[in-house]
């Protein structure tokens, strides 16, 4: 009997092209990839499908769908990370000057439950006095967990492109909305790579995007897998981050990634979760006053660990 084949769907990154080149390997089981774009499609599919045996999931997808008992869990496999003072686009023409100004204003975002979006509104209601309640958030697209339905003050537009929503007028500011190219687009903070500095330097949080899910039904038949799974992860991982400052050629991914490791001064793709216990948790938080799930669950009861 040969190895166990795994389907499995996670984006083209630095530290997961050598899983999918054949470089990293296991003895114990085959990864079968299936290339998805965009990426957020691949936490679609996962959710309402079960399509995959491994899957990347966006953070707050995931804390969503176990709230509604989807059938995988998490392994402490950080994929991504970010920080998120970056991500704020205002209408040039809706008067907005500073944070507060946002109070009372339209937000775009792709949905209620994008993880950026939520990092973003808890940063500006804790940090620069944004009273989320008093703005309208007007989504582009619909949630990945379908069962999932917006609080009050949440309405849906007829287009599905932020810039374009954003230029129209429709709303006066976007989280999440990628670049922008035009005069009528401008960032909410002159400086965000400071503010995320100084961010982290005060909270000691580094903010988790995206994390690997593995199939339940495959975690108890074989509970050895999510050791195997895991070190398999962790040693391209380990192997990538060791040759991020040497690269000769880089990417966007790796030029974000080496921003990154700058400003939390060491690996920017820790896999561990006591280092990231602190920011779970805290997002957690933040997912019970946005309403997003309507209870605090412990961090740990959402993963499968490596014995």
């Amino acid at each position: 009997m040969g190895p166990l084949n795994l389907h499995a769907a996670i984006a083209n990154y630095g530290h997961t092209t050598t899983l999918k080149d054949g470089t990293f390997t296991s003895d114990e089981f085959e990864l079968t990839h299936t290339e998805i774009s965009p990426v957020p499609m691949i936490f679609r599919r996962m959710v309402r499908n079960l399509e995959f045996d491994i899957a990347e999931m966006a953070l707050a997808t995931y804390i969503c769908s176990k709230h509604y008992k989807k059938g995988f869990t998490a392994l402490p496999v950080f994929l991504t990370r970010a920080f998120y003072h970056g991500g704020i686009m205002c209408n040039a023409n809706s008067g907005i000057k500073k944070p507060s100004d946002l109070n009372g204003k339209k937000i775009g975002t792709r949905s209620y439950t994008l993880t950026p979006g939520i990092w973003t509104k808890a940063i500006l209601q804790t940090e620069h006095e944004v009273d989320l309640d008093s703005i309208t958030w007007v989504l582009s697209g619909d949630e990945h967990v379908a069962e999932y339905q917006t609080p009050s003050g949440v309405i849906s537009s007829d287009q599905n492109d932020l810039g374009k929503m954003l230029l129209s007028g429709e709303v006066d500011a976007v989280i999440g909305a990628g670049t922008i190219d035009s005069p009528d687009a401008v960032p909410l903070f002159e400086d965000p790579d400071k503010l995320d500095t100084s961010w982290y330097n005060k909270t000691k949080i580094y903010p988790i995007s995206h994390l690997l899910v593995v199939r339940d039904d495959l975690l108890l038949a074989e509970p050895w897998l999510e050791a195997h799974i895991y070190d398999l992860f962790k040693k391209a991982k380990d192997s990538y981050v060791e040759s991020l400052q040497g690269l000769s050629k880089i990417d966007p991914n790796d030029k974000q990634n080496k921003k990154m490791a700058d400003i939390v001064n060491g690996d920017p793709l820790p896999y561990d979760l006591n280092e990231a216990y602190q920011g779970i948790d805290t997002f957690i938080k933040f997912n019970v006053d946005q309403k997003i799930i309507p209870n605090y669950v412990d961090p740990e009861s959402l993963f499968a660990m490596p014995k």
